[in-house]
Parts: structure tokens; C-alpha cells; sequence
């Protein structure tokens, strides 16, 4: 999300978006996608303009270990706890991908820092696993979640979602 007044994408303005129906699909498809644009955005901007392709990707960056610290921390476990799929569930293999994720945003970022605008391998590696990443949880694992969890848990999730302190995903510098 792009606040047009000071040009910086605003990654504090999730709650703004939470209903009172909100479901667990809804809201983080909805942070996929925002987290989409803000990667097309940095990857139209990387050539032409690197200080606003620049913050895209810090926000990014940031917004992505976010989700994952959400899904990690506060939706498998609830999803373990009422399955009992710890081991054998798809839990463990997203964990996986996130690791991988992580690796891919870790390798763009170390390029981002040293100005090196030749990420579009890792870029297009992190675009394809994130693909087939984000279909399996909004086609199974999130629809699976909210039919599993009452609303009260549901606002239990989004109620916590907002408690993690910001050192946990922000693993940006001030200096960028």
C-alpha cells in the first residue's frame, strides 16, 4: 500500500483492512496480493528509479516475514493443535518452503544493499515458489484453518497478529 503523500509504502496499515467477517482466507489472500504489487512494483522500478524500487522491496521484504511469522507462529499452530497433523500434515512442508523463501528474499536483499540490479534469477525463483506457495494455502490450508477454528479463535488470531513485536520480521536496518 502506497501512502501517495510521502511516497512510502505503509506496512503498519493491515488492521485497516480486517471486517468484522473477515476470514482467514480473505485476509491473508488480501496480504498476498499487496505483497505481489509491491514485488511487481520494485521489479518495474529496480532500472529506472532504485530508491522508490528500493523501498518496494524493503516493504516487501518486511511484509513478507511478516506473513510468515503470522502463518509460523499463530495459524499452524492452531491448525496442529485442532488436527493433530504436526508431522503428516502440510504444515511442516510449508515451514519448508518458507526456508526456502526466506533464502531467495535473503539473496535479492544482499543484492538490493549492494546496488546490483542483477536479481532477476532470484527474482524469478522467488515469483515461482511463491506461486505454487500462495495456491496451496488459499486453496487448501486457509479454507481448511477457517473451517476449523471459531470465530472467537479466528479473533484471537487477528487480535495476536498485532502483539508481535516488529524486531521479529523486521530484519532491515534503519539505514535503508
Amino acid at each position: 500500500m502506497w501512502n501517495t503523500e510521502s511516497g512510502k509504502a505503509d506496512h503498519h496499515r493491515w488492521e485497516d483492512q480486517l471486517t468484522e467477517q473477515e476470514t482467514i482466507t480473505t485476509f491473508y489472500e488480501k496480504d498476498h496480493d499487496r505483497l505481489d504489487e509491491l514485488l511487481k512494483t520494485f521489479q518495474t522500478l529496480k532500472r529506472s528509479d532504485f530508491a522508490k524500487a528500493k523501498e518496494a522491496f524493503k516493504e516487501f521484504k518486511i511484509g513478507l516475514q511478516r506473513h510468515i511469522v503470522w502463518e509460523e507462529e499463530l495459524l499452524f499452530p492452531i491448525w496442529e493443535e485442532k488436527t493433530g497433523m504436526i508431522e503428516d500434515g502440510p504444515t511442516p512442508m510449508m515451514r519448508h518452503e518458507h526456508s526456502q523463501i526466506k533464502q531467495l528474499l535473503d539473496a535479492i536483499h544482499h543484492k538490493v544493499d549492494g546496488q546490483n540490479f542483477d536479481s532477476d534469477q532470484e527474482e524469478q525463483a522467488l515469483l515461482n515458489l511463491l506461486g505454487s506457495h500462495n495456491r496451496k494455502e488459499e486453496r487448501a490450508l486457509y479454507p481448511a484453518i477457517d473451517n476449523v477454528i471459531s470465530p472467537d479463535e479466528r479473533a484471537r488470531i487477528f487480535s495476536d497478529m498485532n502483539t508481535i513485536p516488529e524486531d521479529r520480521y523486521n530484519a532491515c536496518s534503519s539505514q535503508h
